[in-house]
């Protein structure tokens, strides 16, 4: 989901400041209610719901980023939005430091799939190296818009296709799966089945003629996750260039391998979302 055409722009400020993260989700309330769509919405209603969100786990999840995001009964489109802190604020982040960059999003309660897509393309879009320093030093609220639709996508949506391929993604260090797992959700894939897995070496020391290297191989490469979905074949190529824009080179770098198969029959679905 394309998050440029959901931002609006109205609601973005670059001097966003609060003094304790109550404070804060209550100005993130303030703010919202501006939105023609959130009309009937009170501010008060808005400040719960995200408050109740926060109780699940604190969405100040480091780096100075945090998306403050609930679902609402009665809305029929989101609500999306940019805030800036130059000072920080302290959020509960998970890496203890102050937030400055709040991506706030509203979604209609029964909009789960979009919801889940927005956080994922956000999440992406701060990842991009310099991107969250653009943000930092935008004079205004234009500019931060300025900055995601520079870093939009600018390739046409590709053709619809039929004919599918199965995906094969062994990942050996954990650091991989989440963002991957994020990156497939914000380009449709909406389900896969994660398989726990072993490499060779948690095997190798079982063998008699093996046994003194026992130890030898790094225990983080004896364990793996193998990760299976269904990609369209008109995909694969950016697929694989996104996953590896998180990997690195897989043909230069040891710790993950991907493998795209023909398929002669399919039936079912792995979607979950």
């Amino acid at each position: 989901m394309e998050i440029l055409n959901l931002i609006d722009q109205k609601l973005i400020e670059i001097n966003f400041h609060a003094k304790t993260k109550d404070d804060a989700l209550r100005k993130i309330a303030r703010i919202a209610v501006r939105s023609p769509l959130l009309t009937g919405q009170g501010e008060e209603a808005v400040a719960a719901a995200l408050k109740d969100r926060e109780t699940m786990g604190s969405t100040g999840f480091g780096g100075g980023i945090a998306m403050p995001h609930a679902r609402l009964k009665g809305i029929s489109d989101f609500v999306v939005f940019v805030l800036v802190s130059k000072k920080g604020i302290e959020f509960d982040s998970l890496d203890g430091k102050k937030a400055n960059i709040f991506c706030v999003i509203l979604a209609p309660e029964e909009m789960v799939n979009e919801h889940l897509k927005v956080l994922a393309a956000f999440s992406r879009y701060l990842s991009k190296p310099g991107f969250k320093r653009e943000l930092l030093t935008a004079r205004d609220g234009r500019v931060v818009y300025e900055a995601f639709a520079r870093h939009a996508a600018a390739a046409a949506p590709e053709a619809k296709s039929s004919k599918m391929k199965l995906l094969i993604l062994i990942l050996y260090f954990d650091e991989y799966l989440y963002p991957i797992l994020e990156y497939f959700i914000e380009h449709g894939i909406r389900g896969a089945t994660i398989l726990e897995s072993g490499g060779m070496g948690s095997y190798i020391s079982s063998i008699p003629l093996f046994a003194s290297f026992l130890g030898f191989m790094r225990d983080d490469k004896n364990k793996s996750k193998t990760i299976l979905c269904l990609i369209p074949e008109e995909s694969e190529k950016n697929l694989v260039d996104g996953i590896e824009s998180i990997t690195g080179d897989l043909d230069k770098k040891e710790g993950a391998m991907i493998m795209s198969l023909d398929l002669s029959l399919y039936k079912g679905t792995m979607e979950i979302l």
